[in-house]
């Protein structure tokens, strides 16, 4: 039987005990973001103009809108143009749609929240900037947004800086902790470790033989640094494992699809993909191409969601597999009315394609953070984020995945369940395993040094 993942191991940071949580990076984590200052750690987005970016401003200056100011003011940052506009903007919706059901229920402390916009354009850099222009212009009490890895690492420097507070909603690497930061996406325990465990298992395949393939950056490469000495521990010997990275847009997948098939000879063989954006498509129709089946060498990918399925051809991925936190396809009163709600809502705003908009994990992460924060608010009676941030330690939420999840007391980072899904033909997924429990998350890995 596939084994479920353990716990955190007690030697990891007790935050509390020293006072705060502290910001660390791995050596690698560093010198990937280092590297990506010039290349970049997507395709390098052209610059935002005025009508792509939408940023309320306010000449009003207040420390504690929730005492002083007539709403609270909550900061939405998110990439509406450029490379990363596909996944991004979603999350954008999510945030509005939940700010908006807040604000018809009565607000948080009598005020109503007043989203600000902004877009960094899928630039890395000006994250920072726009991070920068919501707490000290635009004065808002917290920040939802970020996606890839790089994005995250420019705008932590800031919060901390200017004791702001952000919530980041994507799975991502793991090797950090901030206390100015609430991470509720996966931790790499919570997705990457499990997926793995799963396709060694009879269960999965008993694979034997494993492809870490992923887009070159430090969300992949730090991930399969983790998941190589994850392998070795059990036994899966260096020339049992092949580790390629492509660029973001990469698509002549030709030689390295041959180069699996090869690879695959004489074991079980599987494929981990970090693989990001629309490079998923070419990747998967050159397995096609070439006649590998989801039965030959299953794809386990960690980045591909409903989102990115929407609108493509799934023929070529059907029966492939992805591990995440949250499916749409669940069946249970929680999600049925978070999906029917956010289907309401594409067709109120009159959202690009609304009668076809789908639910995935980053935007349930998005919703789960927002109603949390609102909680800790609450519970502090302000929105000070040093009164917020001890309010929000140990918060639960009945989310649509149909858990309740908990903001660890320690560690930021949401207790979360782990699922593996199955690619359907319409899209969607078919959860063909999932914790019973909300498994704890172990920001930093036991499998690599600090």
């Amino acid at each position: 039987m596939f084994s479920l993942p353990t716990l955190a191991n007690p030697q990891f940071v007790n935050a509390h005990l020293h006072g705060k949580i502290k910001s660390r990076f791995s050596l690698l984590a560093i010198a990937v973001v280092g590297s990506l200052s010039l290349a970049g750690c997507q395709k390098p987005a052209e610059t935002a103009t005025s009508t792509e970016t939408t940023t309320e401003t306010t000449t009003e200056t207040t420390t504690t809108p929730a005492a002083d100011g007539d709403t609270i003011k909550v900061g939405i940052l998110h990439s509406l143009s450029g490379t990363m506009a596909i996944s991004e903007t979603s999350l954008k919706d999510t945030a509005l749609m939940t700010i908006d059901e807040i604000n018809a229920n009565g607000g948080v402390l009598g005020k109503q929240l007043e989203p600000v916009v902004v877009d960094p354009a899928s630039d890395w850099p000006l994250f920072a900037e726009k991070a920068r222009q919501l707490l000290t212009q635009d004065k808002v009490d917290v920040i939802f947004g970020g996606w890839t890895s790089v994005s995250r690492k420019s705008v932590l420097p800031v919060v901390e800086e200017l004791n702001g507070l952000m919530f980041y909603p994507v799975q991502y690497e793991g090797q950090e902790q901030s206390e100015n930061i609430f991470y509720t996406g996966a931790a790499p325990n919570q997705q990457a470790i499990p997926a793995v465990e799963y396709l060694m298992s009879e269960e999965g395949g008993g694979a034997e033989r494993f492809v870490l393939l992923g887009t070159d950056y430090v969300y992949p490469r730090t991930t399969n640094q983790i998941l190589k000495a994850f392998l070795k521990s059990k036994g899966v010997a260096d020339e049992d494992i092949m580790e390629e990275y492509t660029p973001f847009g990469f698509s002549n997948y030709q030689t390295i699809v041959s180069n699996i098939k090869k690879f695959s000879t004489g074991k079980k063989t599987a494929v981990i993909s970090t693989i990001n954006g629309d490079s998923n498509v070419p990747f998967y129709r050159e397995l096609a191409n070439q006649g590998i089946k989801a039965s030959d060498i299953p794809v386990m990918a960690f980045s591909v969601g409903e989102e990115e399925l929407r609108g493509i051809d799934t023929s070529l991925l059907q029966g492939h597999l992805a591990a995440w936190n949250y499916f749409m396809s669940i069946k249970n009163p929680v999600n049925n009315d978070f999906t029917k709600r956010y289907k309401q809502y594409a067709l109120d705003k009159n959202l690009p394609n609304a009668d076809k908009v789908v639910t995935n994990d980053p935007m349930e992460a998005t919703y789960v953070g927002i109603n949390m924060w609102k909680q800790a608010v609450e519970d502090a009676g302000t929105t000070d984020v040093d009164k917020v941030r001890i309010s929000m330690a140990g918060q639960t939420f009945d989310a649509p995945s149909g858990y309740t999840l908990k903001m660890d007391e320690e560690n930021h980072h949401l207790w979360k369940p782990v699922m593996i899904g199955q690619i359907r033909a319409d899209g969607q997924f078919d959860t063909i395993f999932k914790t019973p429990k909300v498994i704890r998350a172990q920001p930093w890995s036991e499998y690599i040094p600090k």
